[in-house]
């Protein structure tokens, strides 16, 4: 008999967890099966900083020119920004068609205690984006803060030559044990996933679906055409072969989906993309500063949300107001995958901002479980084709055979 892959695994758990949340809600919502899911994601988030930094530098000074990475930097804000604008500008368009908050009469003046505050200013982002400490930074976990420190060293690294070769050897050293460590860990992967759905249908019930049916709906049905028309067409312009993208990321997808986490994904998507012939300075700096920048899920569930409350609260909106808030959207949703729950962060400052009740994002809350999982796989998902996007721009050659099987 044919073994099961990890990822035929991990989806057999994440079936078993949905039922046992559903059919035992007592036994889903019970601390032990929530300490199951933790341990599990707190194993993955001690890989990051070690592997982030060790892949950047090693890459960075492989290719010996800062040149070639600044070069790589702009196609990917470029990148970055192409795409989020038009995730945003989908969500206004599905809101506006499907109006899922037409009819709900949402309360005004509800209680908004304990809401996400005002997300950061622009200067205040600019601010965040430099450590201060790189320990500290790697301690709290901000991806964008050791992408940074680790492009500055390794172009210091690139710079001096010779007399760097001991450190770029320890990195190198350090990015394989990394990898391997990943190996490991990704063996609980399966217990972590069907905890974690579980948990997350024993906590918040099925019966979440049936009062925001038609947001969740409305959202899992403009990210599937993000997915198939956007990112297709994307992948069709790049010619990027499909079967070994999808090989490559379908266990990331999953896990990222199944956890509602992207750093879930992050080092197994790192080490994927570099199986399938992405060279490692590219996926090393790209998928990482997409956690920051192209959050294609986050920016299109922000735009469908907001309308939302709109439409929820009955305040009519003019396309000019909503192209405005749009344009506020695109640019204060960057950089703040380091703040807890960023998109309901960001929400909430948006309707503040807008004179839309922020009590709007207690009514969401309910589902925000179910939708959290779908735009944090889809963060993944455009991330992982930026990566590729990119290194195509770059000129790397994606015919070639030979590769190694990825996810057997």
């Amino acid at each position: 008999m044919k073994r099961l892959s990890l990822t035929a695994w991990i989806f057999i758990a994440m079936v078993l967890g949905i039922a046992l949340g559903g059919v035992y809600p007592e036994v889903g919502k019970a601390d032990w099966m929530a300490a199951l899911a933790n341990v599990f994601l707190r194993l993955i988030k001690s890989i990051i900083a070690p592997l982030i930094f060790g892949t950047l530098v090693a890459g960075i000074a492989g290719t010996g020119s800062v040149k070639t990475m600044g070069r790589i930097g702009v196609k990917a804000i470029v990148y970055f920004e192409v795409l989020t604008t038009i995730a945003l500008f989908l969500g206004l368009g599905a809101v506006n068609l499907i109006r899922p908050g037409a009819g709900m009469r949402l309360e005004t003046n509800a209680k908004e205690t304990g809401l996400p505050q005002a997300g950061p200013s622009l200067s205040g982002t600019l601010e965040h984006t430099f450590p201060a400490s790189v320990i500290d930074a790697m301690a709290r976990g901000d991806v964008l803060q050791i992408v940074v420190f680790s492009f500055l060293f390794g172009a210091a690294c690139a710079a001096i030559g010779l007399k760097a070769a001991p450190v770029v050897e320890f990195c190198k050293s350090l990015s394989e044990v990394m990898f391997r460590y990943t190996k490991y860990v990704m063996y609980l992967a399966p217990i972590g996933v069907g905890a974690a759905m579980a948990h997350t249908i024993g906590s918040k019930g099925v019966g979440v679906l049936l009062g925001l049916g038609k947001l969740v709906l409305t959202l899992y049905g403009a990210l599937l055409i993000f997915i198939f028309v956007v990112l297709g067409a994307v992948a069709i312009i790049a010619r990027i072969p499909l079967q070994r993208f999808i090989r490559a990321v379908r266990e990331p997808f999953i896990l990222a989906f199944s956890t509602a986490s992207s750093e879930a994904a992050l080092p197994l998507a790192l080490e994927n993309l570099e199986m399938m012939g992405i060279p490692k300075h590219i996926v090393a700096f790209v998928l990482p500063t997409g956690y920051s920048f192209n959050l294609d899920g986050s920016t299109l569930y922000l735009s469908l949300a907001s309308v939302f409350v709109a439409q929820a609260a009955g305040i009519h909106m003019a396309f000019s107001q909503q192209l405005l808030m749009m344009l506020t959207l695109m640019l204060t949703s960057k950089g703040v995958a380091a703040v807890p729950r960023a998109s309901l962060v960001i929400l909430a400052g948006t309707l503040a901002t807008f004179g839309l009740p922020v009590a709007g994002v207690a009514l969401i809350l309910g589902a925000d479980a179910l939708m959290d999982m779908a735009r944090t796989s889809v963060n993944l998902l455009g991330n992982c084709m930026a990566t590729v996007v990119v290194a195509r721009w770059e000129g790397v050659d994606l015919s070639e055979v030979g590769w190694p099987e990825i996810g057997k």
